[in-house]
């Protein structure tokens, strides 16, 4: 089980120590589902949907595996934006690693669905990203609290993405917090990511945290890897909503809104590294001293070559 999985679990029972019900839109073969249970004590019941009849049918077997019994689990198979599964129901977690910019049809018709019609826009057809975003919080309990990855794009963005990031944060204020991921963790892609955080209730209105964990990673052969004490440092800094120079910063609603609802990392936690002064004086005298060098190399060359008769090169 990749790292990120667990900031995921651990951000959404964040205070909690049971769960009534678990939802993962885009479930996969459960995984997810089953690392937010090893956060608490308990969880009362696991929803989700998946596309994929072959996922799915490993989604129910892998929750039967791991002692979950079939009372305590509505998987459904279709997919998610299209034919939801799951209508009229309310969610204390939900988690999600949906299909970063998937297609989707946009349809008009979906301008008057409960889960888009109050953000006065859909997400583009060839980004689904928001459309995700749109499904999660429309299943978001009260009290709930939702984690998903997503691609930077969602960060900064215009057009209709843009305007739904903007009703979010100013009509809606639900987004609690911007976790920027290190490069290369995800099979498949090189992509940098991001985890949105998102509360219908915050406990800290007036900001919104961002935390740049970009640079904190192991590096491997072939990808990244989160290391327990890098999942640690970001669980910690968002539960306690920790200010630390160059990795997290609390932004208040008013200077995103200067920023025009971009949110994207380097705007808010400044990472700059001030390169060191160079003394001219000093490389100047090195430079001198090569050139004496130099000199002497050449001399030695020259003799080398007369001993063995032949030209020098120089």
């Amino acid at each position: 089980m990749q790292k990120y999985s667990k900031v995921l679990a651990k951000i959404v029972t964040t205070g909690k120590e049971r769960l009534k019900s678990v939802y993962d839109p885009t479930c996969g073969s459960g995984s997810l589902l089953l690392r937010v249970a090893r956060e608490v004590e308990s969880v009362g019941d696991f929803y989700g949907q998946e596309m994929n009849r072959t996922t799915y049918n490993l989604a129910r077997m892998n929750m039967i595996l791991h002692g979950v019994h079939y009372r305590n689990f509505d998987l459904r198979q279709e997919d998610t934006l299209e034919h939801p599964q799951h209508e009229g129901m309310r969610f204390e977690a939900v988690v999600a690693n949906p299909p970063f910019s998937a297609q989707w049809s946009a349809n008009k018709l979906f301008e008057s669905d409960d889960r888009f019609s109050q953000y006065g826009k859909l997400a583009p057809a060839s980004k689904a990203d928001f459309a995700f975003v749109q499904h999660m919080l429309h299943h978001l309990d009260e009290n709930g609290i939702m984690a998903v990855v997503l691609p930077h794009g969602v960060l900064f963005r215009g057009g209709a993405e843009g305007h739904i990031r903007q009703y979010l944060i100013k009509e809606r204020n639900w987004l609690d917090a911007v976790i920027g991921l290190p490069a290369n963790i995800f099979y498949g892609t090189s992509i940098p990511t991001c985890i949105l955080v998102l509360k219908k209730c915050r406990e800290s209105p007036e900001d919104v945290l961002f935390i740049d964990a970009s640079a904190y990673f192991e590096k491997a052969k072939n990808q990244n890897y989160l290391r327990d004490e890098d999942v640690e440092k970001i669980i910690s800094t968002y539960r306690q909503r920790i200010e630390e120079e160059k990795y997290s910063y609390r932004a208040l609603l008013a200077e995103i809104a200067e920023n025009n609802f971009n949110l994207n990392i380097p705007r808010y936690v400044d990472t700059f590294e001030e390169e060191e002064d160079i003394d001219l004086a000093a490389v100047a005298a090195k430079l001198r001293q090569c050139d004496r060098d130099m000199v002497g190399i050449d001399e030695a060359i020259k003799g080398f070559c007369e001993e063995l008769g032949i030209d020098a090169p120089l």
